[in-house]
């Protein structure tokens, strides 16, 4: 019966909680540490790592007496170490080894590489145009404003001249102006004549057809020839001599 007993005790599982579960936890790991043992010592290299390996090998060993052509140039008084050539001052070391590992084909790499530079000067190029076409832009829009800022200068100057022309006329009882558009014209003024030019045809010459510069010419010779005056200057003149003398001259930049 003892015996029995004693039998029984050693069989019998242990039902604490958690021991079943911490069991098979252990066992698992075991099995999955011995499966990746067996296969990193089964592991198969590949062809190309082993290729690779194998090329690493035979370029860092030096050809010895067993190598066909490092015996010839032995033969033919070439010394370990030596440079090449008669005069010794060819190359010491072999001529690198590049090893091609893409797929591409041969001239494949100096096509992606001219096409890259290609593509670089093409860049380049507009770059180049359009800070020609940004410079040409700012250049233009520079040439406007002055045109226009010296088309107002020239306004400014030809009201200043009908102004003077008016005060002048009529200092000397001049009723009429000798044209029209000698005179500064109120705008009611200006509109009815402008209806009545219109009424008489496009045939008949008119102050429309002259430019504002040309105006503006026209009446300083009239200021300066009747009433000797210049209105750059801002002066009436005693006479022609005193004018010629002391007058820069006809025009705006002949005062500046």
């Amino acid at each position: 019966c003892f015996i029995i007993i004693v039998y029984l005790l050693e069989n019998l599982e242990d039902i604490r909680p958690g021991v079943p579960m911490l069991r098979q936890v252990r066992e698992a790991r075991r099995k999955e540490e011995k499966l990746q043992e067996a296969n990193l010592k089964n592991r198969q290299k590949s062809l190309k790592e082993e290729e690779r390996e194998r090329r690493d090998i035979g370029l860092k060993n030096a050809l010895g007496c067993e190598n066909k052509g490092f015996a010839l140039l032995q033969k033919m008084g070439y010394k370990s170490g030596q440079a090449l050539g008669k005069s010794g001052d060819g190359i010491v070391e072999p001529i690198p080894l590049n090893v091609k590992t893409g797929k591409s084909g041969i001239g494949h790499e100096s096509l992606l590489k001219r096409k890259a530079e290609e593509k670089l000067e093409n860049y380049r190029r507009k770059v180049h145009t359009r800070n020609q076409d940004e410079e040409k832009a700012a250049e233009q829009f520079r040439m406007r404003l002055k045109n226009k800022q010296d088309e107002m200068k020239l306004e400014g100057d030809l009201r200043r001249s009908q102004r003077a022309c008016q005060q002048l006329d009529t200092q000397k009882s001049i009723q009429v102006p000798r044209e029209a558009w000698y005179w500064l014209r109120p705008e009611e003024e200006t509109e009815k004549e402008e209806e009545e030019d219109k009424e008489q045809g496009e045939d008949e010459y008119t102050s429309e057809d002259l430019s504002v510069l040309e105006k503006l010419q026209i009446l300083t010779s009239y200021l300066r020839e009747e009433h000797l005056y210049c209105i750059w200057c801002g002066t009436a003149y005693e006479d022609k001599e005193d004018l010629s003398l002391n007058c820069p001259g006809p025009t705006s930049a002949d005062h500046d």
